[in-house]
């Protein structure tokens, strides 16, 4: 097992593919976690934080449909979910890069 700094920040950063493609934040991450997770150390780790991270916004994004339609208050809801899955991804790079295991908040454990 190697020890590859660049490849998990590369990770991290991946998700946001979606400002170029309109998707991909999942598939992404999710690829390079799976085919390199037995090689790379650390990648594990940061790899289910992102996908437990990019999970999670799925999920705050379906909630926050309906308050569209209910309060209007689920346009703020996607604008800060906007902001937090660009500001994250750039801050636990970072993070990683110093060889920091980042924490994603408001995640969910989907996967332990």
């Amino acid at each position: 097992m190697r020890e590859d700094r660049t490849l998990i920040v590369i990770t991290h950063l991946s998700q946001l593919i979606t400002l170029l493609t309109g998707f991909g934040s999942l598939i992404l991450p999710l690829i390079l976690w799976v085919t390199q997770k037995e090689k790379v150390y650390q990648m594990d780790t940061h790899g289910k934080n992102i996908i437990n991270f990019q999970l999670s916004l799925i999920v705050y994004c379906i909630i926050c449909v309906p308050l569209i339609l209910l309060f209007g208050l689920g346009i703020l809801g996607f604008i800060a979910l906007g902001i937090i899955a660009i500001v994250f991804p750039v801050v636990n790079a970072i993070k990683a890069s110093n060889g920091e295991t980042p924490k994603y908040p408001l995640s969910f454990n989907f996967i332990s």
